[in-house]
């Protein structure tokens, strides 16, 4: 598959998309197509540990979806494309991380968060300026709040302010903040710990997590005990994990 304002890559366990429209990124209806495609292509990778999701070039991450895209002609189309990639993630059965080598706005910012994980570059900024628009970013007045306080949320998305990358860290929309001039290589070192892993119990691990987040506790753990001994320790990994630490050497995963 071909793309043209996308750059994919699937190598030893980890899938990149980047999306390529620099200086900005912006995300047109045509480039949030592509990322669907990606996403789905991503999701068929029988080998992939992580997907990493990040922008071409130094300037930015993403500055939004292309306002153009939001007049009354395109917006219903607009919204469904934009959407169809937030819903993907949510399904995409291995970690994702955002790479953030930039501002992260609006669409953008929605983009990233809607990721496991979020590491960034010093020079990014993080927000969402759609209310200075007369809007409001639907996607991130849904994950906000489960990821901080309300009176923080309430601040970021009425008055449309940015924060930069540390601050970002300090509030929890971030993992991880690196040098500019060092982010690549620190990004996927950062990634190593994963890579490094089997993938049927990074599948296991997420699946349980997830499942968890949306039911009391009782409930949840009474799903992630059935998936613990029924689907996790069923697998060759599991055996091979605890084999290896009670043999004193390193395991040899088969990622199944």
């Amino acid at each position: 598959m071909e793309f043209r304002f996308l750059q994919y890559e699937a190598a030893n366990g980890l899938v990149t998309i980047t999306i390529n429209r620099p200086p900005y990124n912006v995300l047109d209806i045509p480039t949030m197509r592509e990322v669907n495609q990606a996403l789905d292509r991503a999701m068929g990778e029988q080998s992939a540990k992580v997907l990493m999701i990040t922008g071409a070039g130094e300037k930015t991450f993403s500055s939004g979806v292309d306002v153009v895209d939001h007049t009354p002609d395109k917006v219903v189309d607009m919204i469904e494309v934009f959407h169809g990639i937030l819903k993907r993630l949510l399904f995409v059965p291995i970690p994702t991380v955002a790479a953030v080598n930039g501002p992260a706005l609006g669409g953008g910012c929605e983009l990233a968060i809607a990721c496991d994980m979020v590491v960034a570059a010093e020079n990014a900024k993080m927000g969402q300026p759609e209310i200075r628009l007369g809007v409001f970013p639907p996607i991130a007045a849904i994950l906000m709040p489960k990821l901080l306080p309300m009176t923080k949320v309430m601040e970021l998305l009425l008055g449309g302010g940015i924060i930069d990358a540390q601050e970002a860290y300090r509030v929890g929309l971030v993992n991880r903040v690196f040098p500019k001039e060092t982010f690549r290589e620190d990004a996927v070192k950062f990634l190593d710990q994963f890579l490094s892993l089997s993938r049927v119990a990074l599948l296991q691990t997420k699946k349980a997590v997830k499942d968890a987040s949306t039911r009391p506790f009782f409930e949840a753990l009474f799903y992630v005990e059935q998936q613990y001994l029924k689907e996790l320790m069923a697998t060759e990994d599991a055996k091979e994990g605890l084999n290896s630490f009670l043999e004193k050497r390193k395991p040899v995963w088969k990622n199944r």
